[in-house]
């Protein structure tokens, strides 16, 4: 079974695809705008992302870039039928295009060649090495020389978001649809208190120098050697 991000705003259209895949022993995750599918995509592990280009929020491009930073295989579906679009795609970091309409059986087959080769490999959630930073995201927790860092659910989101993508800069808007799973309002304060206290309580780790202010854009994670 693998599990895949389908990003659609048309609603029949992601549920036609969700359900044949699902029908197929997959499990979809249905996102109906660019900024749920990044905030979806960095904090969970799919095998396969499926898009759409012309979304709300963020444009598909946005999607694409993302999987490929976190090595994820995506399928892009759009009407944009242009040679050039779909050259351009490619070249972006999409594993395949699909111009609609488009007929499932094809969808079904060009997914499975995109999992071809980890059908069969058991499903798990390693754990993530960032410098003195372990994170198990199954368990979601934060380790730090072998002591758990007690932790709120948006605290943990947080470090996880930064530690997949450690040296990124995040803007407050990402960091917070990310993290809180919900469209970003005009409150940078809130974003700011949380990392702040996800700081206080990393101070006696010696690891709260990780966490770094852009200031003017967000924050981003610089690991560095040893707690």
């Amino acid at each position: 079974m693998a599990r895949i991000l389908v990003v659609e705003d048309d609603e029949e259209i992601n549920a036609i695809v969700s359900e044949r895949l699902d029908a197929n022993g997959h499990a979809c995750d249905p996102a109906y705008s660019g900024s749920e599918g990044l905030a979806l995509l960095a904090i969970n592990d799919y095998d396969l992302v499926i898009c759409d280009l012309m979304l709300p929020g963020v444009p598909g491009e946005r999607i694409v870039e993302a999987a490929r930073a976190c090595g994820t295989p995506l399928i892009v579906i759009s009407a944009r039928a242009d040679i050039a679009d779909k050259v351009s795609l490619l070249e972006l970091g999409a594993n395949d295009y699909l111009t609609k309409p488009f007929d499932l059986e094809e969808l079904q087959a060009r997914v499975a060649v995109q999992l071809r080769g980890t059908a069969c490999q058991p499903m798990e959630m390693n754990k993530l090495q960032v410098g003195a930073w372990v994170i198990d995201p199954e368990a979601r927790t934060l380790t730090i020389s072998g002591a758990e860092v007690a932790l709120t659910r948006i605290e943990y989101n947080i470090a996880e978001v930064l530690a997949r993508r450690p040296n990124r800069v995040f803007t407050r808007p990402e960091l917070f649809e990310a993290a809180w799973g919900e469209p970003y309002r005009d409150d940078a304060n809130t974003v700011n208190v949380h990392v702040s206290t996800l700081r206080t309580k990393l101070k006696p780790t010696g690891t709260d120098g990780y966490l770094r202010t852009v200031w003017g854009v967000g924050f981003k994670l610089v690991p560095r050697g040893g707690a």
